[in-house]
This record gives structure tokens, C-alpha cells and sequence, in this order.
């Protein structure tokens, strides 16, 4: 699509986080210094410097936002859209807005990935639709259908419509989705962000090629999971 643009901020910690790890690194060293002068002994200090640092620290992982581009040329290329695990590379039956035989992708998120997500592909951001729904585990097949999730539909520069769906599992209970309806994307771009355990599936035409395998890890923007025919 021409020359790509570049819209990434230099970040290292995600938007969606930075209120919240200040807040609450705040809060833990307030507490810190109170337990440090109100024992004589250090024990209840350390005990909890190691719990509650531990747990922020699993959250600033949580968090973090690697910069990222994708070397090479983008064209008919479908990227991971975020990191973690392939689940799900499967003919599916979609009905509600092409009504005909898709080849659905999904990527699980375990707590432990970077959950922000990006384009797969380069084109034009044609609707964004929010579905609220139930919380089942992410990877559980009826999470596509049943769960919250977010829709973006974009259709590439050759014409082909393909359809993002960010999905909240049972501990993620909130879906962002920076897309918006009429504007251009390209890969190397946010797409969004889901906190905590989640999945992002893809569904592509059925002529479109698969380039992973069930269980293999992926790498948001960097990972090929499909070229389009």
C-alpha cells in the first residue's frame, strides 16, 4: 500500500498500564516505609517487599511494550496480531458478516505475554464492533462466539476483508481497541490491547494459506501466520 507509515511512540511500558504501576508502586512504598519503622524486626518488611514486588514486577512484565517492525515486504501478508500460542487453525463457519467458510487463526495470551495487539495486515479500517458477552477460558472453542469481544474488520489493498476479533477469557475484562472505522492501517501498528489471559483470532478466505501449526508460539508483527492468495 504504498509507503507504510510509522506511528509507533518510543515506549517501553504500554499506555493502558502506566496509571496503574504508578499507583500502585506509590501505595507499596508507603507501606514499605510503615512496616519498616513500625517493627523492630525487619521480617514483616522483607516478607513483604518480596510477595508485592514480586507481584509488581509480574505486572510491569505484564505491561511491557516492545518496539517492533517487520522487516520486509508486507503484501498479501497476514501477521501475528499478538504473542503467544497458535489454538486454532481450523475451517469455521462464520454467519455473522460474511456468511460462508472462513479460515479462522486464533492466538492464545497466557498472563505472561505482551498483550498488546497489532494489525495483521495492512489496508483500510472498515467497521469496529463491540459484542459484550460471557467470560468463558480463552481457549475454549465457544469463547469466539460466546464471549465479550471486539470485531475490526479491514479490507486489504487487493479488495479482501478480513476480520480481527479480540476476545476477553475469564480473567480479562477489558478489551481496547485503538481502530477506528474509515481510517488506513498498516502492520507495525497497535490495533489494540487486552488485559490479563485473552485470545485474538483471525479470520481469512479460504484460499489464503496458513504458514503455522497448532501450539507454535507467535511473535506479534513479526510472526507470518498466512499470505493471502
Amino acid at each position: 500500500m504504498g509507503e507504510r507509515i510509522k506511528k509507533l511512540k518510543k515506549i517501553r511500558i504500554h499506555r493502558e498500564g502506566t496509571n496503574e504501576l504508578t499507583i500502585s508502586m506509590l501505595v507499596l512504598a508507603v507501606v514499605g516505609i510503615l512496616l519498616w519503622h513500625l517493627f523492630d524486626n525487619p521480617l514483616p518488611f522483607w516478607v513483604f517487599v518480596v510477595i508485592f514486588g514480586s507481584a509488581w514486577m509480574m505486572a510491569l512484565n505484564f505491561y511491557r511494550c516492545p518496539i517492533r517492525y517487520f522487516n520486509g515486504d508486507t503484501e498479501r501478508l497476514v501477521v501475528a496480531p499478538a504473542d503467544g500460542k497458535i489454538v486454532v487453525v481450523e475451517e469455521v463457519q462464520e454467519d455473522e458478516y460474511f456468511h460462508d467458510k472462513r479460515l479462522m487463526i486464533s492466538i492464545f495470551m497466557s498472563p505472561l505475554n505482551v498483550h498488546a495487539n497489532w494489525f495483521p495486515v495492512d489496508g483500510k479500517v472498515k467497521f469496529v464492533h463491540h459484542q459484550n458477552g460471557n467470560y468463558h477460558k480463552a481457549w475454549l472453542p465457544k469463547a469466539s462466539e460466546e464471549n465479550e469481544h471486539a470485531d475490526t474488520m479491514i479490507t486489504t489493498p487487493d479488495g479482501e476483508d478480513i476480520l480481527v476479533r479480540q476476545i476477553a477469557g475469564a480473567m480479562a475484562r477489558r478489551i481496547v481497541t485503538y481502530a477506528k472505522a474509515g481510517e488506513e492501517c498498516y502492520i507495525d501498528e497497535h490495533l489494540g490491547f487486552i488485559k490479563l489471559g485473552s485470545r485474538v483470532d483471525v479470520f481469512l478466505p479460504l484460499s489464503a494459506k496458513a504458514y503455522v501449526t497448532i501450539d507454535q508460539p507467535t511473535i506479534g508483527d513479526q510472526t507470518v501466520i498466512a499470505k493471502l492468495a
